[in-house]
Formats: C-alpha cells, sequence, structure tokens
C-alpha cells in the first residue's frame, strides 16, 4: 500500500475538485481556503513522493503482457512533478485575487484543481500509454479554462482548441501502436523501448511513425503549423493563459516528444536519419515564426502566446540535437522559460485588471505607475531574452553548445536561428518596457490612470517571488546542468 502515495497526488485534485462545485459557497474566502487546501495538500505529497518516500513505481492496472497502467519516479517525472508542483501553488494564490473579478469563479476552481492532478499524472506516467491517456484527459479538463468566458470569442478559441488537441492526439496514437507493436515492454527506458530483432528491416518505417508522433505531440507543444490554438486560448482568464504557456499544456506536449524520442524510440535510431533533420528543421522554423509573429503582434497577451511558441521550440531543437548534453540543454531551458514566462502573464493579468490595457501601445507611461509589476516584468524580460547573467542566457548557451559539439550541419545553423531568435525577443521585450518607462509627450494627458497602481498582495506576492526565483536560478547554471544530467540517467 505504500506505493499508492505515486497515485494520491493525481487521484486527490480530482476529487478535492467536486467539493469545490458540489457545495455553493456563498462566502468567497471558504471557497478560497478549500481549493488552497487541496492544492497544498496535492503540492505536498506529491513533493513527500518524489524526495521522501523511497518508493518507484505502481502498476494500478495491466490491460495486457506489455500494455498496463503504470506511475514510476524516475528523474525526468521528479522534475517535472517538482516544477509543476512549485508554479502550480503560486498560480492558485495569483488567481484568487485575479478571478474576484470574473464570473463562474467556482466552475473556474473546479477544473483548475482537477488539471493539476491530470498534469501529475502525465509526469509520473511509467509509460507511453498511461502518459496518452493522460494527454487526452489534459485536453478535456483545460477546455472548460480556455471557454471560461462563455462567450464568442471563448466558443471559438474552445472549437479551435479542441480541433487542434483532438487532430494531435490521433497521430500521436500511431506511435503509441507501434510502440506497443514493436516492444516487449513499453514502460520507458532510456535508450528507447523497441526490441532490436524487430526494428530490423523496419527502420525507415519506424523513422516515419515517430514523426507522426512528434507531429502529434508537437501540437501541445506548437510545433508549426499547428500553432494556431494558443494565441487564440490568450481569451482565457490570466491564470489559465500563464499556466497554458509555463508549464501545464504546451510543458506537457515537450515533455510527452522527450519521452518519445529518447525513451520509447531511442535516439540510435533516429540520430543522422531524415527524422532527425526533419524534427530539427521543424523546431527551427517554429523559433523564427513565432518571435517574428511576437515582434508583429501588439495585444500583449498573444504577443507573448507567439513568444511561448518560439521558446517551445528551442527546447524542442535542444531535444532534437539527439544527445544527452542537448537534452539537459533543452530541461534547463524548459524550468527557466517556464519560471520566467509564468511571470511575464502574471505582470500582464495585473495590468489587464488594474487598467484594463491590454495592447503595447497602452503601456506608456505606466512604469512609474506600477513600479512593482513593471520591475518584475523587467527582470523577466531580461531572462526571456537571455541577457547575461539572466536565466535565459544560460539555457540558450547551453544548447547551443550542445549543437557545436553534435558535429550535425543542421545544428550548426541552429546557433545562428538561435542568436536570430535572441534580437527578436529583445525587440518585441524592450518595445513593451521602454514604452512603459519613457512614454511619448503628450500621451499621458487628459488619460484616466485612477486604477493604474500595483495590485493587492495577493497578486503581487507570487509575481515577486518568481522574480527572485527567476534570479537566483540564473546563478546556479552549472549546478543545474550537473543536476540534469543526473536526472536524464537517473
Amino acid at each position: 500500500m505504500a506505493s499508492m502515495i505515486i497515485l494520491l497526488p493525481i487521484i486527490l485534485p480530482f476529487f478535492g475538485s467536486f467539493i469545490i462545485i458540489a457545495k455553493p459557497f456563498r462566502d468567497r474566502l471558504k471557497m478560497r481556503i478549500c481549493t488552497m487546501s487541496i492544492v497544498l495538500a496535492t503540492m505536498f505529497i506529491a513533493l513527500y513522493a518524489i524526495y521522501f518516500s523511497g518508493v518507484e513505481s505502481l502498476t494500478v492496472y495491466r490491460f495486457a503482457s506489455n500494455m498496463s497502467l503504470a506511475f514510476r519516479l524516475d528523474g525526468l517525472a521528479k522534475f517535472y512533478g517538482t516544477m509543476v508542483s512549485i508554479l502550480w501553488t503560486a498560480t492558485t494564490i495569483y488567481a484568487f485575487e485575479y478571478m474576484s473579478h470574473e464570473k463562474y469563479e467556482q466552475r473556474f476552481f473546479l477544473f483548475f484543481t482537477m488539471s493539476f492532478g491530470v498534469v501529475l499524472g502525465i509526469a509520473f506516467s511509467a509509460n507511453l500509454l498511461t502518459l496518452y491517456l493522460f494527454y487526452e484527459f489534459l485536453t478535456l479538463t483545460t477546455l472548460p479554462l480556455v471557454m471560461h468566458e462563455m462567450d464568442k470569442k471563448a466558443y471559438h478559441a474552445g472549437k479551435i482548441y479542441l480541433t487542434h488537441m483532438m487532430g494531435g492526439a490521433s497521430l500521436a496514437f500511431v506511435g503509441l501502436v507501434i510502440i506497443i507493436c514493436y516492444s516487449n515492454n513499453i514502460d520507458f527506458k532510456l535508450g528507447g523501448v523497441l526490441n532490436p530483432a524487430m526494428v530490423a528491416g523496419n527502420e525507415n518505417i519506424l523513422r516515419f511513425t515517430f514523426l507522426v508522433a512528434f507531429f502529434g505531440f508537437g501540437v501541445k507543444a506548437a510545433i508549426f503549423p499547428f500553432y494556431y490554438w494558443l494565441p487564440t486560448a490568450s481569451v482565457a482568464p490570466t491564470p489559465v493563459t500563464a499556466l497554458l504557456h509555463a508549464v501545464a499544456v504546451v510543458k506537457s506536449g515537450v515533455f510527452a516528444i522527450i519521452r518519445l524520442t529518447y525513451f520509447c524510440y531511442g535516439i540510435d535510431l533516429l540520430r543522422g536519419s531524415f527524422a532527425q533533420n526533419i524534427m530539427m528543421g521543424a523546431a527551427l522554423f517554429t523559433i523564427v515564426f513565432g518571435s517574428t509573429m511576437a515582434l508583429k503582434t501588439s495585444h500583449i497577451k498573444r504577443r507573448f502566446a507567439y513568444s511561448t511558441m518560439s521558446n517551445l521550440s528551442y527546447i524542442i531543437f535542444a531535444v532534437s540535437i539527439m544527445t544527452l548534453n542537448g537534452l539537459a540543454g533543452g530541461l534547463l531551458h524548459m524550468l527557466y522559460h517556464a519560471v520566467v514566462k509564468i511571470t511575464i502573464f502574471f505582470c500582464a493579468g495585473a495590468i489587464l485588471v488594474q487598467t484594463h490595457r491590454e495592447y503595447v501601445k497602452q503601456m506608456e507611461g505606466l512604469g512609474t505607475k506600477m513600479p512593482i509589476i513593471f520591475g518584475c516584468f523587467t527582470v523577466a524580460g531580461f531572462g526571456l531574452v537571455g541577457v547575461p547573467p539572466f536565466a535565459g542566457f544560460h539555457s540558450k548557451w547551453n544548447i547551443a553548445i550542445a549543437a557545436l559539439q553534435s558535429a550535425n550541419p543542421l545544428a550548426y545553423a541552429g546557433i545562428m536561428v538561435l542568436i536570430i531568435s535572441a534580437l527578436l525577443t529583445a525587440l518585441y521585450v524592450f518595445t513593451v518596457v521602454i514604452s512603459a518607462y519613457f512614454p511619448k509627450t503628450g500621451v499621458l494627458e487628459n488619460r484616466d490612470d485612477t486604477g493604474a497602481h500595483d495590485p493587492p498582495k495577493l497578486m503581487t506576492l507570487p509575481i515577486v517571488a518568481l522574480t527572485v526565483l527567476s534570479v537566483v536560478l540564473g546563478f546556479m547554471p552549472a549546478q543545474l546542468m550537473q543536476l540534469l544530467r543526473f536526472i536524464i540517467s537517473s
């Protein structure tokens, strides 16, 4: 029964979330206490299971000799599970104040809390079958969050979101079937699970099916051309947008691609083949395309949605290098981007709540009126651009070094793509910062700035805490890279 500790943080948010909707809370404070209790309990149980329980695996149900619903706490599961647990808790605190300005608050926290357990299910999955099932559940639990407003824009966004996600899942299913058919045991293993005797003579077919599954899982990671859902989903409340872009949906897509590449098919089958080149080419194109679209877009949340699209492909590019150093660099960027991007979206949400302004040109002069928010936004922006010694610099540097060491000509081109994207990122980030601190003459005259001040503490504290965390993480890249190399092999 001790092994059930792995399952508890997955099922607790699911059952606990129904308490939120079943009881008609008239007092918002009681609802917040109930929600926070569920989220905190989930976080502490998850972290206890990861670091202190000593339990490594749990098989819940076996469908066949090589098919099971199972969970395992290997190094990668611990890494992603820790990141999800901490950032979800911070987002919950932020959401309490943000959602007090929105409708349907109880319904929001129902699906918000439920999604927490689903993402932990993805993190703790022991095989591709389990991961795929929770991957599908995530679409169902996050769809009501995307459609929260239930207006025309929300219905349109929900339709786009569901169409993309179901289409991607259909493609990913191809990879699942192949893994089951060509392996004796589908439990994740570094180097892959395919049976060499079955692979012999079918290498190109397997590489092709890998690409089909890669683009399927890549839908959640917003790989081009399956990206349109991401900026469209920006109609959702900011706490949802922050999770979609930083830790939940998009990072689940990247996480699934890592599992598929390194722990299912194996890089020995893929390295040097057309599959690697197409995967890498798609990532590099998406990096430039996302950065360019971000620069062109004036709506603040949509701008950083395109930025997310670009940065996710930094990680996919690192994965496509198909070396352990490349994977470690990608995981480092996965961590840094999660902390930095969730901070940026929190800041955007605070601006929206306080001033109802959503476009870059409307940010003029707000820097001095909202000093904490724009101070944190600026620091997070430096991290996103990759200005040394901030966090993003170290992850991009390690990805570039891995590309240089790979002896792959396309990876060499990727280094130039990283430089171009960094320049574009600087433009679309610093235009917001400059506009906020150095407004054009006459812009502030006759403008009503009554609500232009820093938000209450429940919104401000998570933003400040995550900003500090991003700075601290930026000063320990060597230690983190060493830890990530250990995580990959454990």
